[in-house]
């Protein structure tokens, strides 16, 4: 069993779940020293044609058959990461942050986070692979941003603050009522955590062996992060892989800013996941989203790795 697998004992659950979770939302690796807990803020479940909009409904709803998935509407998984190098505790993304009504799923990070035993207070550093709402809608909670420390850094591309200012939805397949909230989350979010912001261009190291890097695609600042110790490899890709990614990279996704650029983006993270034999976790792969990326003909195939108990 290789280091990337086993459970980290210095996360590992300090409670038990509490008496309505049916199924684990945390689930706790190593990669060399740096310690990664992955948190699922629940499910999503946007309509099923916003996976792939530009796909034959008919060849679409065969893939969802095929997979025993609705046809109507699916789920997404939703999953952020707590990432501990050194002294200092990364939170990756925040989840949704409160439950809508369109998402009754989701919107339980908060309280999986103090479940897992996750201090707020002790989180030096927030990543954002870019700012849709069920990104940084976590730190939108009531209460949160008072429980932060007041040295609290915020790393975000410098193209994604400034796309939210004034976002362009030309290009996406989002439901007018979801591309205001989406608005509307990203504009509270920059009132609310300017002062804490250090924008990067391209690419800017985060703490020893925590690098967030640019991609775009996605939307315009959108970012991965890769971790590395020893020899040890993991990426957190953000929105740039779904499920159906790897049977059907050309398929855009009703949420891409950008759906050509963002093709080429997962093509292009796919092979260098293939290459390089990196972990890879992702938003919405389904919990708790560890596997690895292997070729497949002129594709690439989803290995998901063996639940470490």
């Amino acid at each position: 069993m290789s280091n990337a697998q086993t459970s980290s004992r210095k996360i590992i659950l300090q409670e038990r779940p509490a008496p309505d979770e049916l199924v684990p939302s945390r689930y706790a690796v190593r990669v060399g020293d740096i310690d990664v807990l992955i948190i699922s803020d629940g499910i999503l479940t946007p309509p099923a044609e916003s996976m792939a909009t530009n796909a034959d409904p008919e060849v679409r709803g065969a893939w969802l058959d095929e997979r025993f998935l609705s046809k109507v509407a699916f789920d997404w998984a939703l999953n952020a990461v707590v990432v501990r190098s050194g002294d200092q505790t990364i939170l990756i993304d925040s989840g949704l942050g409160e439950e809508y009504p369109d998402f009754p799923r989701a919107g339980q990070f908060v309280h999986r986070l103090e479940a897992a035993g996750v201090d707020l207070a002790a989180v030096t550093d927030v990543v954002l692979t870019h700012m849709h709402f069920d990104h940084v809608g976590g730190l939108l909670v009531e209460g949160v941003k008072e429980r932060m420390r007041p040295d609290l850094r915020v790393h975000v591309c410098a193209a994604e603050t400034k796309f939210w200012q004034a976002p362009d939805f030309s290009l996406t397949a989002m439901p007018p009522a979801l591309a205001d909230l989406a608005r509307k989350a990203s504009l509270e979010f920059l009132n609310a955590y300017r002062s804490h912001l250090r924008t990067f261009d391209q690419q800017a190291q985060v703490a020893p062996g925590v690098v967030v890097t640019r991609t775009g695609g996605h939307t315009p600042g959108h970012s991965v992060v890769r971790i590395s110790s020893g020899d040890e490899r993991l990426m957190f890709g953000g929105d740039a892989l779904f499920p159906v990614s790897f049977d059907h990279p050309e398929w855009h996704n009703g949420f891409e800013h950008d759906p050509d650029e963002a093709t080429r983006v997962r093509l292009r993270l796919m092979k260098e996941l293939a290459e390089t034999g990196s972990w890879l976790v992702s938003t919405h792969m389904p919990f708790p989203s560890v596997g690895r990326v292997a070729t497949a003909g002129d594709l690439y195939r989803w290995v998901p790795a063996w639940w470490d108990y």
